[in-house]
């Protein structure tokens, strides 16, 4: 079974035990993510996602929500990966996907404490001979491609606890409410996308005095607005629907 989404097997990384470990280069492999048709999006990156994604709320209730990218209308179809892995062309790929094969784990719960993992299910690693980058260098210190890999991950941590932020103050102001939304496929049946929330714009229009410059001043309101300006991509996506070649029954 699969852990956050796409970590079949997460490993602790160990200077010693992992001295000769290497990734071979896999760009633009993305086989990985075929299954998922939405992945978690920090705040950071609603603008260029919204280009080309709608961008909705995922959870149970208000107050437990994750912002998400729509990659799919249909559960495990992801629309923007090909049969060949490739993510389509010129789209933004989400940063939860592309730290793969490294992920930051909490510690035994502790939510400030992390420790550094990758996925040994991975078909990038190598642990013999000269094919792909090394992780440590001969002194056991990290090499530059582990040392660019853990930047990124730290500063997706920082951006992912400005998105909880975010997401808090939309259920503090009751802002957020559940959606649904129907698709028609071109000579296909009509369905319903839900389970999902979104800004409700009567209620955010309704905004006042502090809490309205509490969001301009804070730069959520920007956020709140790409949200918004993104759902218009639903079509899109059915679009994609579409062209994609309907898959054959299992026997």
């Amino acid at each position: 079974m699969k852990q956050l989404l796409i970590y079949e097997r997460p490993m602790q990384l160990n200077r010693v035990a992992h001295k000769d470990l290497r990734i071979r280069a896999t760009q633009g492999d993305f086989l990985f993510a075929s299954h998922l048709n939405s992945v978690p999006l920090a705040c950071s990156e609603f603008a260029r996602a919204a280009c080309h994604y709608p961008i909705v709320f995922a959870g149970n209730s208000p107050d437990a929500v994750v912002p998400a990218a729509l990659l799919g209308l249909r559960p495990q179809q992801n629309l923007m990966v090909d049969e060949a892995g490739q993510w389509q062309a010129d789209a933004y790929v989400p940063a939860f996907l592309r730290r793969y094969p490294f992920v930051l784990a909490e510690k035994d719960g502790q939510e400030q404490d992390f420790t550094v993992c990758l996925d040994a299910a991975f078909k990038g690693l190598v642990e013999e001979g000269d094919d792909g980058e090394p992780l440590f260098d001969a002194d056991g210190k990290d090499t530059p491609l582990l040392a660019n890999a853990l930047k990124f991950l730290q500063e997706y941590q920082v951006h992912l606890a400005r998105t909880r932020a975010f997401s808090s103050k939309l259920a503090k102001l009751d802002l957020l409410q559940l959606k649904q939304v129907r698709v028609q496929p071109v000579g296909g049946t009509e369905f319903t996308l839900d389970g999902f929330f979104v800004v409700d714009e009567q209620k955010l229009r309704e905004l006042k005095g502090k809490a309205l410059q509490e969001l301009a001043s804070s730069g959520d309101l920007g956020w709140i607005y790409a949200h918004l300006l993104s759902l218009v991509n639903v079509e899109r996506l059915t679009r994609r629907l579409d062209n994609r070649p309907v898959a054959a029954a299992p026997h």
